[in-house]
């Protein structure tokens, strides 16, 4: 017994996250002199996890290095399983677990999907800044419509709500005030995750969990996070295990035209019928 203790006080821990605060749980438990690691995911999407480590008298039976996927609602999903290499020594273990919400398997430039206009029909708005845009949108494919605070947004595609932050009420043009963005993301069924960003605080109508339809109203744009004035920020993207994204451009059905487009920065647009 006092071996297989020595094991346990040796495996240190450590955990990095590389989005928002993430609902994933990693833990081990010691069967017959061998110890598994597992993840609890209480998201309602994947999380992608990168498992990184040094051991001295142990084997992983996950290679460092490793990305894997784990699922949405997936409860003990088995990671590595460690065992001693010669039990008459002492043995040391120290891993890290970079996650990010979504999978990063999943991967597109471009997609065929015809996505609807986020707003609603009989308005008009502005594409104040489009792709690669000069202040916040550099080599992004992100779109800034023209909203004003209030004023509703709908889906431009179905999909499961995974994530919803609604009550900051600070904004700012830098960067750093990127954490008080209130924001809707929605997971689509390519893998592709669609975020709808600075809503009004308090201002979501759905919740995580809830399956929403193609122009269902989500919510209330503002002015919150990084930002210079009211407006509504759309992209959508695939992640990468660093926190970066894969940003994807998207057509749009749009009035005046028999085909979706892509949409272009400082032309306004209006929702097809």
């Amino acid at each position: 017994m006092k071996r297989i203790f020595i094991l346990f006080l040796m495996i240190l821990f450590n955990f990095t996250f590389s989005q928002d605060s993430i609902r994933l749980k990693i833990y081990r438990e010691n069967v017959e002199k061998v110890n598994f690691l597992y993840a609890d995911n209480d998201e309602f999407a994947p999380v992608s996890l990168e498992y990184s480590f040094t051991a001295n008298n142990l084997s992983s039976s996950l290679a460092d290095k490793s990305v894997i996927i784990i699922p949405a609602k997936t409860k003990k999903f088995p990671i590595s399983e460690l065992k001693a290499i010669d039990s008459k020594k002492g043995t040391n273990f120290k891993y890290n677990a970079y996650y990010v919400l979504g999978d990063v398997n999943v991967n597109f430039s471009e997609t065929n999907f015809n996505y609807s206009l986020p707003f609603a029909k009989n308005k008009k708005y502005l594409i104040y800044q489009g792709y690669n845009g000069n202040f916040s949108h550099q080599h992004t494919y992100s779109l800034d419509f023209s909203l004003k605070t209030g004023e509703e947004v709908y889906a431009a595609r179905e999909g499961k709500v995974v994530q919803v932050i609604a009550n900051n009420d600070k904004n700012c043009a830098i960067k750093n005030c990127a954490k008080f963005n209130n924001k809707i993301v929605i997971l689509h069924g390519d893998g592709t995750l669609a975020e709808y960003v600075h809503l009004k605080q308090n201002g979501s109508k759905v919740k995580v969990g809830e399956n929403v339809t193609q122009n269902q109203l989500l919510g209330f744009s503002g002015n919150t996070g990084w930002s210079k004035g009211p407006h509504l920020h759309f992209s959508v993207f695939t992640p990468k295990i660093d926190g970066e994204r894969n940003y994807i451009k998207t057509k749009f059905k749009v009035d005046g035209s028999k085909n979706a487009i892509y949409l272009e920065e400082k032309k306004s647009y209006s929702k097809s019928n």
